[in-house]
């Protein structure tokens, strides 16, 4: 798909201010109010509504009002900057059904096909049966696609579109982006909430939303990829952190823990069933609870119930799923299941003196990873569960402990998606002034992080000490430790893995707003200049915001403005030629063999059945795409004509911009990766491994085109524009059993 600009001739000229609270640290200073990491207060102790401020009288609900009602004013502000974006990117409203239908590329376009396919299904009963029983995804097999995919959020869209009466006026297609783009707002919205609970400032919500839209992007991709799993999912998940935030409040009263709970259960499930790659994400967030429980940030209560808020949540969607391999064969479930088990085993964890406490950690980390990876691997083998193995050949790969041939490890090396995240990253966000704010938080509060486990560490766990050493000793509250070790830990994965970056930049906005508005990080500088008065901290909590919205909004505005306002076109006509070409040419059971991409664009322009397709979690169908992926290879013709044959292929579309790759380097196009699967010697001048030999045979998507015997023999070209050959394979005939007898 290209996009050009459009010729447009008329372009050419062209507070409320939060009241005080306990610091996040205590030099030995008295305080009415103290508390301690990870010990919920005393019934004697002021209870507090989720709204109070601890120490301080509740909220004037007039800010609360306030402050929510700016969250949801940026939140929807975002969504119509992505929805003009998007209009003014493809010109989408005056495209052709076929045109915006191409304009969901690659798997989007597998996933938006489900979509349709519900709402033109003659009752929303027969649709659910066409998806459960699914022969038009993968030929030969009848798959469950409610099973196999995570669609349930395009299922649910298609029956609110059939009973709402919205049909006369506004198109599925238009209902489907519109959903999306308001999942945008509730994303901005979470943010917003988010550093506004960490930092008791709705001046800190407006910043992370205002960096969240000027740094879009590195913070999502929504406009040109609206139907991706990440985009359902990911404010799903936004909104599960604003609910362990709220959660891990200090001194949150019991009924208000349960409706937080509840909260975290159903963002936490949403998030899950939107995406299939939700067990990892799971298992990040797992390895942060268990970091805090073993550093004594948390209470038991707390670790169990976030445990089990993930494990019910895991559990629903493997239900829902028609009982889903993939999920009870998770990491995740083994790890929590292992560190629950060995908790309640290993008594006496946090006594005694450092050195003791030290090497009890050790001991239990060391016990429940090996029971966490006994027990995964005794649930893979007794599930016979490889869905998910060539994730963990990519990992192993992309760290060098994995053969590098393998085809489908090399697939995502070779995509640089999967790369290591690109330093230029960086200097975009420290051109929206997100950076600097942002470390200068990380690093103290990392430091003062490491100070307050040494601290619990060091202090017996029964409660038995010196009231005098609990004095000294420097406090963090559990909310802000986890939203640390959550932005480490997701910064980790993101440096590792270009595409995990939006799990990670998206968080940095309120993490780095609750730096610049909260007072914890200003109290130890002032600290440190002895300035640290109540009127000076209140004038840097709230000038500086100020100064930084006022810096962006002079220097971004116009920017944005203009990117909106840039007008541009859909322009793909050979992608359109082959669709309409294959609607009106082709019969309507015909089989299509070609790329994974590519093939996705035709179940959805055209609803013909497909050998292969990107949704990639399945080891048959990994196979077979490296089978169907020989015509890119160097084999010969009877030998591509025979697996085609073998997968029930009737026509097969060869793309120049595959046999003739020059986006990849050499190693990484897609002939190199079968050239080199096939044990063969690359194109073009470089090395090769001194096993490999060469092949016996040409490209057979090169010489294809010569039209000569065997190829004519077996494949008849039906189509052909500047960058697709469309060949029907002709059906060899059964010799008949005279022929065959003595």
């Amino acid at each position: 798909m290209k996009v050009r600009r459009r010729r447009n001739s008329n372009l050419d000229d062209n507070s409320g201010a939060a009241q005080d609270r306990p610091p996040l640290l205590n030099f030995g200073g008295k305080n009415p109010r103290e508390y301690k990491s990870g010990q919920r207060g005393t019934e004697e102790s002021v209870k507090l509504s989720w709204n109070h401020i601890p120490g301080q009288n509740c909220w004037p609900a007039a800010v609360i009002a306030a402050g929510l009602l700016l969250a949801g004013v940026i939140g929807l502000f975002h969504a119509w900057c992505v929805y003009s974006i998007h209009e003014n990117l493809l010109w989408f409203s005056q495209l052709k059904e076929v045109e915006r239908e191409i304009s969901f590329r690659t798997e989007c376009g597998l996933y938006y096909s489900y979509y349709k396919q519900m709402l033109k299904a003659p009752s929303i009963q027969q649709g659910l049966y066409e998806l459960i029983h699914d022969n038009t995804t993968e030929s030969k097999r009848t798959i469950n696609i409610l099973q196999r995919m995570n669609i349930y959020q395009e299922v649910f869209l298609s029956i609110l579109y059939r009973i709402l009466p919205i049909q006369t006026y506004l198109e599925p297609i238009y209902f489907y982006i519109y959903t999306v783009f308001a999942l945008q707002t509730v994303y901005v919205i979470a943010l917003f909430i988010t550093s506004w609970l960490l930092s008791d400032s709705w001046l800190a919500g407006a910043l992370s939303g205002v960096w969240y839209i000027l740094n879009r992007v590195d913070t999502t991709r929504v406009e040109f990829t609206i139907s991706l799993r990440e985009n359902w999912s990911i404010p799903f998940f936004a909104l599960q952190v604003a609910a362990i935030t709220c959660y891990l409040r200090p001194q949150l009263k019991p009924i208000h823990q349960r409706v937080i709970l509840w909260l975290v259960f159903v963002s936490t499930f949403c998030f899950c069933l939107t995406w299939q790659f939700n067990q990892f994400v799971l298992l990040v967030q797992a390895l942060i609870i268990f970091t805090l429980d073993c550093l004594d940030f948390l209470t038991t209560e707390q670790v169990v119930s976030l445990y089990l808020m993930q494990v019910l949540s895991l559990l629903l969607v493997w239900l829902l799923q028609f009982c889903n391999s993939m999920i009870l064969g998770s990491l995740v479930l083994s790890f929590i299941v292992s560190a629950l088990f060995i908790k309640h085993f290993q008594t006496g964890l946090k006594t005694g003196g450092f050195v003791i406490r030290v090497g009890k950690l050790a001991l239990h980390t060391l016990l429940v990873l090996t029971l966490t990876f006994t027990i995964n691997y005794s649930a893979k083998k007794i599930l016979q569960l490889k869905s998910d193995e060539h994730i963990f050949k990519f990992i192993k790969a992309k760290f060098g402990f994995g053969a590098t041939r393998d085809f489908d490890a090399s697939l995502y090396l070779c995509e640089e998606a999967f790369g290591l995240l690109p330093l230029d990253t960086f200097e975009r966000l420290a051109g929206t002034v997100l950076l600097y704010p942002y470390l200068c938080t990380l690093s103290v509060l990392f430091i003062l992080l490491l100070l307050v486990a040494l601290s619990n560490l060091s202090t017996n766990g029964s409660g038995q000490a010196s009231k005098e050493k609990e004095d000294r000793t420097f406090r963090m509250r559990p909310d802000v430790a986890y939203n640390l070790l959550h932005t480490v830990f997701f910064g980790l994965l993101a440096f590792s893995t270009m595409r995990m970056k939006y799990l990670w930049t998206g968080h940095m906005c309120p993490f780095a707003a609750f730096g610049v508005c909260g007072k914890e990080v200003w109290s130890l500088y002032l600290r440190v200049l002895h300035c640290n008065t109540k009127t000076m901290m209140r004038l840097i909590r709230y000038s500086v915001p100020i100064v930084i919205l006022a810096f962006l909004y002079y220097k971004f505005w116009p920017r944005l403005m203009e990117e909106i306002s840039e007008l541009r076109e859909f322009y793909d006509p050979d992608t359109v030629e082959l669709m309409e070409w294959i609607r009106l040419k082709t019969p309507k059971r015909a089989v299509f063999a070609g790329s994974m991409q590519l093939l996705a664009g035709i179940k959805l322009c055209t609803g013909r059945v497909l050998t292969n397709h990107p949704h990639y979690e399945d080891q048959a169908l990994r196979e077979r795409t490296r089978q169907v992926y020989q015509i890119y290879a160097r084999q010969s013709a009877e030998e591509v004509h025979k697996v085609l044959c073998s997968v029930g292929a009737d026509y097969i579309v060869l793309e120049d911009s595959i046999c003739y790759e020059r986006r990849h380097s050499r190693g990484c196009r897609l002939r190199d990766l079968l050239d080199l699967a096939n044990g063969h010697i690359m194109d073009g001048p470089g090395e090769n491994e001194p096993d490999l030999i060469l092949a016996t045979h040409p490209r057979f998507c090169e010489a294809i085109k010569t039209d000569m015997t065997p190829y004519s023999t077996l494949f008849t070209r039906v189509f052909k524009n500047k960058t697709f050959h469309v060949y029907k394979l002709k059906k060899l005939k059964k010799k008949n059993k005279a022929e065959n007898g003595p």
